[in-house]
């Protein structure tokens, strides 16, 4: 079928899983598909990093980013964008930026940071890895599985009203550095008499941080872009235990603030005009649906807002018409230590090889996988709403040599008593307790990887689709409620731009087929 026009200047590209759903890719087709469809060679004029920091991950230009927003490598983009809703280290903009720069690509002169932005820091990421030790040594918990990028600190420096905006950068270097002293004295006080971080912890935290940031950069070192010295975090360790060495922590983010300066915008008045003049701008989410801080899995939740309506709070725009393109696999993905219901068995085949492919981009760490839950899917659609469903790396689940067996997809959930829970239950005593129910459906042998239609997708691989699609509609139109059924717009058939299924049939032929 004709893909369907978009119903506003204004699209947000969202999880509806766990995260990692590939919402990276996504606005590059997204793009491609505003210039075919307008005929205008820049229709687009911003992809706006909404919510998180430097705790989200995408590929482009063949490095993996954490805090510019996708469409870095498109030189047809004008702004790429940084929302108030973001949390942002001034260092690592230029560590991004400076190694894209090397291979061609313009960063810096496109980058428009909002003046409210928040500026995240060492401190931050100090107290990351502080909370992480209270919950497992003081509490008697497990670690939450954090990014240790500072993300949940940073945003409780606004909850707390005791934020430093990216305005600051503009203005006066004393100014700023009182700022900085009083964040780190709350810092280190909150680490030592709250957190009860031990001395040998304590130092132990540089460490882990100078040999985080050298292997993430290691590249950037190698091609001599970065000394390694850059990202040696033990020279802002004070001289006694929990002490800071605040001249070299002022020094160093003063200076890579100070030089965003021009980039420093009120972004609300620029993305303004551009939709005045006609153009369109690409919300890029972090996280997922299910990762929300209030609609999301608690405690297991990221700091920030993950889902459409934080456009209009992140860009400073008047709510509007915003059209929505929710992501996800094939299978389902989780990092951390989320409660997994459709998590693969020990051992089983296609678990242990997805695990193979499947790696968070921020941390590295091994994602768990498991089946398809359209319960989880359906009701983001039932209560969040999108107009779009994109179905990712189904190319995965080909089963080559025939020694997969049945694959699966989630229906709904049965607890201990036989009770059948067509919905996510925001009770975790409950969802804790409950056991998926499945469906089974063929799998296919072909390698679909170069399809680019549907039609060309084996028959097991279109009933496959479809059933999906059939099972997270029933799961959002339960006791007669009734949503706009998005179309399926693309399935990505491999991590290439180019393998993407375009010509999905409508929802209505799908359901029939399924």
């Amino acid at each position: 079928m004709a893909l369907t026009p978009f119903k506003s200047q204004l699209l947000a590209d969202v999880g509806i899983s766990m995260g990692d759903e590939g919402k990276g890719r996504v606005v590059y087709e997204l793009i491609a598909e505003l210039k075919e469809s307008s005929g205008l060679a820049k229709p687009v004029a911003a992809v706006l990093k909404v919510n998180g920091g430097a705790n989200s991950g995408h590929t482009a230009g063949g490095l993996k980013l954490n805090l510019l927003p996708a469409g870095v490598i498109d030189p047809d983009i004008d702004l790429l964008a940084i929302g108030m809703g973001v949390v942002a280290d001034p260092r690592k903009f230029w560590w991004e930026a400076k190694p894209l720069e090397k291979a061609g690509y313009d960063v810096v002169s496109r980058l428009a940071i909002d003046e409210r932005t928040l500026v995240s820091d060492v401190c931050h990421r100090l107290l990351d890895l502080a909370w992480e030790s209270y919950r497992s040594n003081i509490l008697g918990e497990d670690p939450r599985g954090s990014t240790g990028r500072g993300i949940t600190p940073a945003y409780l420096d606004e909850v707390g009203q005791m934020q430093i905006g990216y305005a600051e950068f503009r203005g006066d270097k004393d100014a700023y550095a009182r700022k900085l002293a009083a964040r780190a004295d709350r810092a280190v006080r909150t680490i030592q008499h709250v957190c009860q971080v031990s001395a040998e912890e304590w130092h132990k935290f540089f460490d882990i941080l100078t040999t985080a940031e050298t292997r993430a950069n290691q590249s950037s070192i190698d091609e001599g872009i970065f000394p390694a010295s850059e990202f040696d975090f033990t020279r802002f360790r004070g001289d006694k235990p929990f002490s800071l060495n605040l001249k070299a922590l002022t020094d160093a983010y003063w200076e890579s603030g100070h030089a965003l300066a021009a980039n420093i915008i009120d972004l609300r008045e620029r993305l303004l005009a551009e939709l005045g003049a006609g153009r369109s701008i690409v919300g890029e989410f972090g996280q997922s649906y299910w990762l929300d801080k209030r609609h999301g899995f608690a405690p297991n939740v990221t700091a920030s807002h993950t889902y459409s309506p934080e456009i209009f709070q992140s860009a400073g725009l008047p709510v509007q018409l915003v059209h929505t393109v929710g992501c996800c696999k094939a299978y389902d993905t989780k990092v951390g230590t989320h409660i997994f219901l459709t998590k693969f068995p020990d051992n089983h085949p296609l678990g242990e090889r997805l695990k193979r492919i499947e790696f968070g981009t921020s941390t590295g760490r091994q994602r768990m996988v498991g089946w398809f839950d359209a319960v989880e899917k359906g009701d983001a659609l039932r209560f969040g709403g999108y107009e779009d469903l994109v179905l990712n790396k189904l190319d995965a689940l080909t089963d080559a040599d025939g020694s997969l067996g049945k694959l699966q997809v989630c229906t709904h959930y049965r607890d201990a008593s036989g009770k059948a829970y067509c919905e996510v239950p925001r009770d975790d005593r409950v969802r804790r307790a409950l056991q998926p129910v499945y469906a089974e459906l063929p799998t296919w042998t072909e390698d679909i990887s170069g399809v680019r239609s549907f039609a060309g997708l084996p028959a097991a691989a279109q009933q496959y689709v479809a059933f999906c699609v059939k099972s997270l509609l029933a799961v959002a139109e339960r006791n007669g409620h009734k949503v706009e059924q998005p179309n399926l717009r693309y399935i990505g058939v491999g991590p290439g731009t180019s393998q993407i299924i375009r010509d999905v049939p409508t929802t209505n032929e799908l359901l029939k087929l399924a």
